[in-house]
């Protein structure tokens, strides 16, 4: 869609227009002073009356109890809940968000915000599992205060207490807190380029570490993300259950405060539970207009599996958009959904594909918006050696790889050897850098990592066709330990340079394995299989920078599918092997089967292959 079409020109008197965030040359640039919260006073300003957050509480009502928020609403909590901030934090002090999903976060986070601070979204303790990764997130930010609610009162302090070796922050109870006491709020005047909130990483690949999202960074990938995916159109609101700690949960409630629409949120145990759930608000969504949500592979493998409507839904999907991203994507899970939904009205071109990272506030690229997720196939072989080779669909050694289309407005990305620095041509695989407003500003506290993640040296760009052209010689670059390719114009993304299984010189892609693993056998919980390499008996042990190659071997862990946890495991074994030394050429150490639910995860539901391996060389993988 053209910019300034008659959807975008139509917008209500005050709002801001896509044009007022574009430079002459078509850039993304903001109006000075433009963040978050001056768009919400905006919103506050000229569609008071218009719902800002729709929350679908399934606790209450198996459909989901409806609770709304106006502008108008939302302002007088951000200036209630700041207020009470502001008695116990100072600019700049950390706050953190500790709390139930809900409208209740939002606000708190929003108003954390308002109030001068810097915004940490995490969680409540009753996430099970992640305890220690609240732990390491409190104590790195060191928190002043905490946000909860009542529901979670209880729980937080009693997390505090548990652990003596954090500062004590004091404990704000959002849905305690009167409107009057707004009255108190004193207005703080926000700098664009200062942090708005720490977005901590998943952990799939190490401890979980703070972003620094600066307000800047957020309002221009909001608006590159408008651009990219067509959201122009002011009738197009989200649906989201993504969890609000999450990037791209954040993402899905920033979008109100661009466009003065609206998101429909749930929680991530609701959309679990029964995934029709998030099919239905889809629906409801579609009715009114454009409607937009975001998810990884499983969730959408999930929902084909357990999601479908009953013939008496009134179910159609014609007007939505399905981003799908935070791990490399599966054209299976596309594939899979497609073919579930295609009767419910779902276009072919909902899917987009999209590459996304924490350390860039969050989206990086996406295919267009009138295209259909496209995959090609390469050599298997040559891909291991960092090249991008194409072959038949058919052959024997083909690996699927989905394009993520077109790097954001005003964002770069280039492929580079990560020891020289060098730009790689299109068709060769190396470690992607970024450059772009967009970009955090370092992790909090950690000057030596800030220094070598955000402050990679471009040494030599390509003389012809460089994906760095029109940035400044100079500039320093994110090195985003993701592995991709260009080919045609398009990013791919193979993997995490982290995740990489090296044995005998060469180079897998877990997720590569893991497939062969989900085919191998119907024991096999698809998604749930983890592929690492671990030293061999009698090698140095557990830390990775004194193996070598040649001493590593595959070890595969997989969950039992549902209604398998009697059947034998041996012939499982047995294919499993058989079908990885035929596809990868690799011998198969070990093969542990598990219980559902016993391979770490992060807290966006992908796998933690590192946290994995971990514990199966401690011995204490599997046990709860």
């Amino acid at each position: 869609m053209e910019v300034g079409s008659p959807q975008e020109s139509a917008a209500p008197p005050g709002l801001l227009k896509i044009e007022d965030c574009l430079g002459a040359n078509g850039s993304v640039a903001l109006p000075p002073g433009t963040t978050l919260i001056s768009l919400i006073d905006r919103n506050i300003a000229n569609v008071a009356d218009a719902v800002a957050y729709r929350y679908l509480d399934h606790t209450r009502s198996a459909h989901g109890h409806a609770v709304e928020v106006n502008w108008a609403q939302f302002g007088r909590r951000l200036e209630a809940i700041g207020a009470r901030v502001q008695q116990f934090a100072g600019t700049g002090d950390r706050v953190a968000i500790l709390a139930p999903q809900g409208i209740d976060y939002v606000a708190g986070f929003y108003a954390a915000i308002k109030a001068g601070t810097i915004a940490v979204p995490l969680f409540a303790p009753e996430l099970p599992g992640h305890a220690e990764r609240l732990d390491t997130a409190l104590r790195d930010s060191e928190p002043t205060a905490v946000l909860t609610t009542a529901a979670a009162k209880g729980a937080v302090e009693d997390f505090l207490a548990s652990r003596p070796q954090l500062r004590k922050p004091h404990v704000i109870v959002i849905d305690q807190i009167p409107d009057s006491a707004g009255e108190l709020f004193t207005a703080v005047d926000l700098d664009s380029d200062a942090v708005s909130h720490l977005q901590y990483t998943s952990g799939s690949t190490r401890p979980p570490v703070g972003v620094e999202i600066t307000h800047r960074a957020v309002g221009t990938n909001l608006v590159q993300m408008i651009l990219s995916i067509d959201l122009l159109d002011r009738n197009t609101h989200g649906v989201s259950w993504l969890p609000l700690y999450h990037d791209m949960g954040l993402s899905m409630i920033g979008f109100p405060a661009v466009y003065g629409g609206h998101s429909t949120l749930m929680s991530p145990t609701a959309f679990v539970r029964r995934p029709q759930r998030w099919i239905q608000a889809l629906a409801d969504g579609s009715r009114q207009g454009n409607v937009v949500t975001a998810a990884p592979n499983f969730a959408y493998e999930w929902t084909a599996q357990r999601g479908l409507p009953a013939q008496s839904d009134n179910v159609d999907l014609s007007n939505v958009v399905l981003i799908i991203g935070s791990e490399p994507v599966s054209i299976d899970a596309i594939t899979t959904f497609n073919k579930a939904f295609a009767p419910y009205g779902l276009p072919r071109t909902a899917f987009k594909p999209s590459y996304g990272i924490a350390e860039a506030t969050l989206f990086v690229a996406t295919i267009d918006h009138g295209a259909e997720a496209s995959v090609v196939y390469l050599d298997r072989e040559q891909l291991g050696s960092g090249r991008a080779v194409r072959v038949a669909p058919g052959s024997p050694n083909a690996v699927a790889q989905v394009s993520c289309g077109r790097t954001a407005r005003s964002l770069w990305a280039v492929i580079v050897d990560p020891d020289s620095g060098t730009e790689l041509p299109d068709g060769d695989v190396g470690e992607v850098w970024l450059h772009g407003d967009n970009v955090g500003r370092g992790y909090w506290g950690r000057p030596e990592e800030t220094r070598l993640t955000f402050g990679g040296a471009l040494r030599s760009r390509l003389e012809r066709d460089s994906h760095a052209d029109g940035s400044a010689t100079n500039d320093a670059w994110l090195r985003t330990g993701d592995l991709g390719v260009y080919l045609d114009g398009d990013l791919y993304i193979t993997g995490r340079i982290a995740d990489l299984v090296l044995i005998d010189g060469r180079s897998h892609y877990p997720q590569d394995i893991e497939a062969t693993v989900a085919e191998a056998s119907p024991i096999v919980r698809r998604g749930y299989a983890a592929a690492f390499s671990a030293p061999a008996e009698g090698s140095s042990g557990l830390d990775d920078s004194s193996e070598g190659e040649s001493d590593q071997r595959l070890v595969i862990v997989a969950e039992r599918a549902a209604g398998t946890s009697r059947a034998d495991p041996v012939p499982a074994i047995e294919a499993i092997r058989e079908a990885v030394s035929r596809r990868h050429g690799l011998s198969v150490a070990d093969v542990v089967f598990l219980s559902a639910g016993s391979i770490p995860r992060t807290t966006s539901g992908k796998l933690a292959r590192r946290a994995c391996r971990a514990q199966y060389l401690s011995g204490t993988l599997g046990v709860h």
